[in-house]
């Protein structure tokens, strides 16, 4: 057999042909989500940050109130907000603004005159830490409970995890954290009950001060998935695909897994897109119960200080944090999830 005759049957296998056409469709498919994300995101990102900017002037507040105090003369007040450039219009101030944070500058603190980019990296270190090591053991947990829940669905076993789940859900992150601290720090000693360590130090060690926070941020996020991929299972189980997987002679794992999870996966995956926000903005009540200066504290002092650069900041990083992951959310749903 030649190599020209090879070639030519391994190009009119009908599996290879096949192979290679649902390649193309999911990679057009990955195309046309980013290009909706992108078209998305510059709107949403040029309106958030507008009136993010606008803050300051809706608010009413100056540098001046921070660093000369209520007392301070109206020449005093002029001379601080004209070295901010505070006396410059409206839309000049702000396309300043705009075009120093697409070069990654997020402006000065008007407390203590340090860079906004640096304060809020190292809260940001703390917090995405936590929301991660939160959004995995929430996945893996949720996923665990919601796969168990669909298989041995309406038994005992469906029911306990429902109501566990359920439970879950309805306690508060702050009541999770004080139980877990006055269990595995206080009562066993286990894990330290507050503060921060850097990974560089040491797995553990960073690991050991996260590990409890996580654990309280991530009950919602387990429940929700679990809910979520249960009933997408489940239903999954009853289309007309399966059935007719189960006649061919199909082996149960392989049912599950080709068929089942594929196609029953994209509501808890789509819920995934709703936590990481939840998980960010849960850490500023998380942080104050651990003793973490994240991302959630400097937002926190930030406003209670009239600090409009730093709130300005933690703004336009959340929203990057958002939409991002958004996007890989939906990428994985367009690679995961079979065509409409």
């Amino acid at each position: 057999m030649t190599a020209t005759t090879a070639d030519t049957m391994v190009g009119s296998d009908p599996r290879g042909r096949g192979a290679a056409t649902r390649a193309r469709r999911a990679a057009v498919r990955t195309l046309v989500t980013l290009a909706r994300s992108a078209a998305i995101f510059v709107p949403v990102f040029l309106v958030a940050t507008f009136l993010t900017f606008a803050l300051r002037a809706i608010s009413g507040l100056s540098p001046a109130q921070i660093q000369l105090g209520e007392n301070a003369t109206p020449e005093a007040v002029a001379r601080v907000e004209h070295e901010w450039g505070l006396d410059r219009p409206f839309l000049a101030q702000y396309w300043t603004w705009f075009e120093n944070i697409l070069h990654g500058d997020l402006g000065t603190s008007w407390s203590n005159n340090a860079d906004i980019d640096e304060l809020i990296g190292n809260g940001l270190a703390v917090s995405l830490s936590v929301a991660v090591l939160a959004l995995v053991i929430g996945i893996v947990g949720g996923f665990g409970l919601g796969t168990l829940a669909a298989l041995r669905r309406t038994t005992w076993v469906d029911r306990g995890i429902t109501g566990f789940t359920t439970f879950m859900a309805v306690t508060p992150p702050f009541v999770v954290g004080i139980v877990l601290v006055a269990i595995f720090a206080v009562g066993l000693g286990w894990l330290p009950a507050a503060g921060y360590v850097p990974a560089a130090a040491g797995a553990w060690p960073w690991l050991s001060h996260i590990l409890l926070p996580a654990l309280a941020l991530s009950f919602d996020t387990i429940a929700d998935v679990a809910r979520q991929l249960r009933a997408g299972l489940i239903a999954a189980y009853r289309e007309n695909y399966v059935i007719g997987a189960k006649v061919r002679g199909l082996s149960p794992r392989r049912i599950f897994f080709r068929h089942v999870l594929r196609n029953g996966a994209g509501p808890a995956l789509a819920v995934l897109g709703l936590k990481f926000p939840t998980l960010i903005g849960g850490a500023v009540v998380t942080e104050w119960i651990f003793g973490l200066q994240g991302f959630g504290r400097f937002a926190n002092d930030s406003a209670q200080a009239g600090d409009v650069p730093g709130v300005q900041g933690v703004l336009v990083v959340s929203i990057v944090l958002v939409v991002t992951f958004n996007l890989i959310v939906n990428v994985l749903l367009a690679r995961v999830t079979p065509a409409s």
